[in-house]
């Protein structure tokens, strides 16, 4: 193989990043993937994997800068004082002490090396030898009725980095979210986020589906006479009109302040009547219920 430094196109005096950087930008372009049916690509992504398996390790790095392995990361031998028949000479093992080509091969390539050719000559990586992205990460994160109703939620990814999740219509709990290319950085590229969602209770209303149920007060003139009331909703209270002689338990409908379906509609608020009586007592009430009282009887 060619000078791994050449093949990945940078400097003896890359830092870390750059080589990582170059080695991706070029991993992503030769990737079979990307070049199916393409031999002259998949060769050049093995080139490449292979390169960066010497300079984007740190020890094989410092070990080829100093002549130590070649760019294959076989070993250079240094001299001939071993030539005598002992385990650590050529005699008794023609790799200077290593367990063979095969095993520096292996410990090279994760054991995914092409084996075809291992009775001579350059040993070549195949494509399913590509280095992996990074690890996913997982996430908790507490969900309210107001975020699924936004469609997102600020998650935090770590000290200095907050972003917004897209909160898919009708989450649920346990339900699982992916953040593409947010993960622990790899040789290939960072992994994902995966977060789990946990819906939180809320103080007005209860779920149900897309619907969202809420007791409301009326009182007791309202109820009997008609007129409008205050119903809350996630995004602000709104008014309704109820008929005269509304009882409590009464349900009335508002519609499209619920939450978002996957058809892209909304639910409604189901608004149901808690009729209340004044806080101070009403002598007027009274005295009206006891002769109602009296023509009954």
């Amino acid at each position: 193989m060619r000078d791994p430094y050449q093949v990945l196109g940078v400097p003896k005096t890359a830092s870390e990043g750059e080589i990582k950087s170059a080695f991706r930008k070029l991993a992503k372009k030769y990737h079979p993937d990307q070049n199916k049916d393409n031999s002259a690509a998949k060769a050049k992504f093995g080139e490449v994997s292979s390169a960066y398996e010497i300079v984007g390790d740190k020890k094989k790095r410092a070990q080829f800068d100093a002549g130590e392995i070649d760019a294959e990361g076989k070993e250079r031998f240094q001299g001939f004082g071993g030539m005598g028949g002992g385990p650590g000479g050529m005699a008794g093992n023609p790799f200077g002490g290593m367990s063979g080509a095969e095993d520096i091969i292996n410990q090279m390539f994760g054991g995914m090396a092409n084996r075809r050719g291992m009775g001579g000559g350059p040993q070549q990586r195949g494509p399913q030898s590509a280095p992996p992205k990074g690890e996913d990460r997982k996430i908790n994160l507490t969900v309210h009725l107001k975020d699924i109703a936004a469609g997102k939620a600020p998650v935090r990814l770590d000290k200095d980095r907050t972003v917004n999740v897209t909160i898919p219509p009708e989450a649920s709990d346990g339900q699982i979210v992916r953040i593409k290319g947010q993960g622990t950085e790899g040789p290939a590229g960072r992994g994902d986020v995966l977060i789990t969602l946990s819906i939180s209770d809320h103080p007005e209303f209860r779920r149900e589906g897309n619907n969202l149920r809420a007791h409301v007060p009326v009182d007791l003139q309202t109820a009997v006479l008609g007129g409008k009331i205050r119903v809350p909703t996630l995004t602000g209270a709104v008014a309704l009109t109820i008929p005269k002689w509304s009882s409590s338990g009464a349900v009335f409908r508002v519609r499209g302040k619920g939450l978002p379906a996957k058809d892209g509609g909304h639910g409604d608020i189901l608004a149901i009547l808690s009729v209340q009586l004044p806080e101070e007592p009403d002598e007027r009430l009274i005295e009206l219920m006891k002769t109602q009282l009296k023509a009954s009887a």
